[in-house]
């Protein structure tokens, strides 16, 4: 089983589990589009079962959930911004704090970040 999401003007509107065949057949005379999303994809890489990343493919940045945007220039999905201080990476398409210097994932749980202050003054901390 696979999940899709559909996406009214660029955001997340519904999630479900289908099979691929299902939408030979269904209809749908909604407005927007049915995307296929990986339950095991964050932050850009693939997670087995076990949590663990993995060398398995991952799929449009992160698993979508109601209420994401669908970048459909980088073919990505990503989470509402959290708050004002975050910034979007573009490489994980994860929001990263900068007062806090924390990663806020699909979950908005934080991880440490690395800031780079300059050339005379960096705080780097791991992740």
């Amino acid at each position: 089983m696979s999940h899709y999401a559909k996406v009214v003007d660029g955001k997340v509107t519904q999630v479900i589990v289908a099979e691929a065949d299902f939408f030979t057949h269904f209809v749908d005379s909604s407005p927007g589009a049915w995307i296929q999303t990986s339950y095991n994809t964050r932050g850009g890489k693939h997670y087995g079962a076990d949590g663990k990343e993995d060398s398995g493919v991952a799929l449009r940045g992160n698993y979508a959930g109601i209420g994401y945007t669908y970048d459909a220039k980088n073919d990505v999905f990503y989470a509402p911004q959290p708050n004002s201080q975050a910034i979007l990476n573009t490489f994980t398409w994860l929001w990263e704090d900068v007062v806090t210097n924390k990663t806020i994932n699909a979950n908005n749980q934080s991880n440490t970040f690395t800031v780079n202050l300059g050339p005379t003054s960096a705080t780097s901390v791991s992740i």
